[in-house]
């Protein structure tokens, strides 16, 4: 996907938002809106917007795994399954 391919002035959002937004629905990809000739925003459907944060959450689970690693902050599973047999015996 090429985002040059796909910007149009906010005159156009304003006159065809409903084409708009069946067009960012059906194809899935961002619409980049200059104001002034310059980029301004990124106007996208709401399924791409989720499936956005929901990468950007895995992405920050990930570097916080990272970082623990580094900082040797880990247990190893066999541990942590002894640790959860025994607080479920307990209770």
């Amino acid at each position: 996907m090429k985002y040059s391919e796909n910007i149009k002035p906010i005159s156009y959002l304003k006159a065809h938002a409903a084409e708009v937004a069946k067009s960012l629905s059906e194809r899935r990809e961002p619409l980049i809106i200059t104001q002034n000739g310059e980029a301004r925003l990124v106007v996208q459907d709401i399924k791409s917007f989720e499936q956005t944060q929901e990468t950007l959450a895995l992405l920050k689970i990930l570097a916080l795994g990272h970082q623990q690693v580094a900082r040797d902050a880990v247990q190893d599973a066999d541990s942590v399954f002894a640790e959860l047999r025994r607080r479920q015996s307990d209770s």
